[in-house]
C-alpha cells in the first residue's frame, strides 16, 4: 500500500471518503474525513498518523504509546470509537500485511480496531487474520440508534405511538401560537459555516448545558464541531436548523449526511425555552427535511433513553484490542 498524506486526503472526494462509501459500515458518517480528522485537529494533534491508500482500500491510524499497553495503532477517532479505520473489501488482509512487514506504526504494535459488528464478515475476517500472532480482546460495546427515513415525514411519523404523535402536535401548534418558527441552513463555503456556527454557540451558552460549562461551547468540543461544520461545507453536507422567536435564535440541531444516510451531532435550546419541547420540533423539522431530501436513515448514535421515541433500530458494534503474543 502506498503512505497517503494528510493533505491528499483533507478534502471531501478523497480516497478516504470514497472508499468510506463503497464500505458496510455500522456508522457510515463517523468512517468519513469529516469526522476523524475534525476529531485529530481538536483533540489530539500530536499524534502522528499513518494513512495508507491502495486499490479502493483506506487505512487510517494514529499511534500513541499507552502506558498499560505500550505501543500502540488507535482509530483517528479514538475516544468514541465509533468509526471503523478498515475501509475497502480488503482492508483487513491489507492491515495484516502492513504489520507482518513492520511497515504499519513500527515493530508489532498492538493495534486497536473500533466500529466493528460482531460477528459479521469482517469479524471474522479479523479473526482469521490475526488470532495466530495476537490475542484479540473484545472491549465494552457500545449501541448505535437508527431510525428509517423511508415514506419521510408521514412514513416516520406512521411508525410512532398514537399518543407521541399527539403530543408533538400539541406542542408544534402551541410554539407556533408563541411565534416559533424554523430556519434551515445548508453551508456552503468556509464563510458560511463560521456565521451558523456563532450563532449555533451563542445559542448553546444559554442552555443548561452551556449554563453549566459543560457542552460543546467548552474547548475542544468548541473547535471539534467548528472544522466540522468548515468540512461539511465542502461538500454541503452539513444541515443546521434554527428554531427562532421573533428575531432570536432559541435553539438549533446539526448533523451532516453520508450518502444518504444523517447522522445527528448535536442539539441545544435557550434554557428559558426548556418548556416548550424545543428539541422535539427542531428534531421534527429536520426530519422533515431530510424526507424531502430522500435520505434514507438518521443515526442518533449511542443508545439514551430519550431516543427511545425517535428511533426503532440499534446496531450493536465493538471496539477490538489486537495484543501481540
Amino acid at each position: 500500500m502506498r503512505r497517503v498524506s494528510l493533505a491528499e486526503l483533507d478534502h471531501a472526494e478523497s480516497a478516504w471518503n470514497r472508499a468510506a462509501a463503497r464500505t458496510a459500515t455500522a456508522d457510515p458518517f463517523c468512517c468519513r474525513t469529516e469526522w476523524a480528522l475534525s476529531f485529530h485537529e481538536a483533540f489530539a494533534p500530536e499524534r502522528p498518523l499513518h494513512l495508507w491508500a491502495d486499490a479502493g482500500c483506506l487505512l487510517a491510524f494514529a499511534s500513541t504509546v499507552d502506558p498499560h499497553i505500550g505501543p500502540l495503532l488507535e482509530p483517528v477517532e479514538s475516544h468514541w470509537l465509533f468509526g471503523d479505520p478498515l475501509l475497502g473489501d480488503d482492508a483487513v488482509e491489507r492491515l495484516a500485511d502492513g504489520l507482518a512487514a513492520a511497515g504499519l506504526g513500527g515493530p508489532r504494535p498492538a493495534v486497536l480496531l473500533s466500529g466493528v459488528v460482531p460477528e459479521s464478515a469482517r469479524f471474522a475476517a479479523i479473526v482469521l487474520a490475526f488470532q495466530r500472532r495476537y490475542e484479540l480482546l473484545r472491549l465494552a460495546p457500545e449501541h448505535l440508534c437508527s431510525a428509517s427515513l423511508d415514506g419521510g415525514l408521514d412514513g416516520y411519523l406512521s411508525r410512532r405511538s398514537g399518543s407521541w404523535r399527539r403530543n408533538l402536535r400539541q406542542a408544534a401548534r402551541r410554539a407556533k401560537d408563541r411565534g416559533v418558527g424554523f430556519e434551515r441552513h445548508r453551508p456552503r463555503t468556509a464563510a458560511a459555516a463560521a456565521a451558523v456556527y456563532d450563532r449555533m454557540l451563542a445559542v448553546e451558552r444559554r442552555s443548561w448545558k452551556g449554563l453549566g460549562r459543560c457542552g460543546m461551547a467548552e474547548p475542544p468540543s468548541r473547535d471539534f464541531y467548528r472544522v466540522m461544520l468548515r468540512r461539511l461545507a465542502a461538500a454541503g453536507s452539513g444541515r443546521v436548523v434554527f428554531a427562532r422567536q421573533a428575531e432570536t435564535d432559541i435553539g438549533f440541531v446539526f448533523g451532516g449526511l453520508a450518502g444518504a444516510v444523517y447522522r445527528g451531532q448535536q442539539f441545544s435550546y435557550v434554557e428559558e425555552w426548556a418548556d416548550a419541547s424545543i428539541g422535539n420540533l427542531l428534531q421534527l423539522e429536520q426530519i422533515r427535511w431530510l424526507g424531502e431530501e430522500g435520505a434514507e436513515r438518521y443515526d442518533m448514535g449511542p443508545r439514551m433513553d430519550y431516543k427511545r421515541h425517535w428511533t426503532e433500530t440499534e446496531r450493536r458494534i465493538d471496539a477490538l484490542l489486537l495484543r501481540p503474543r
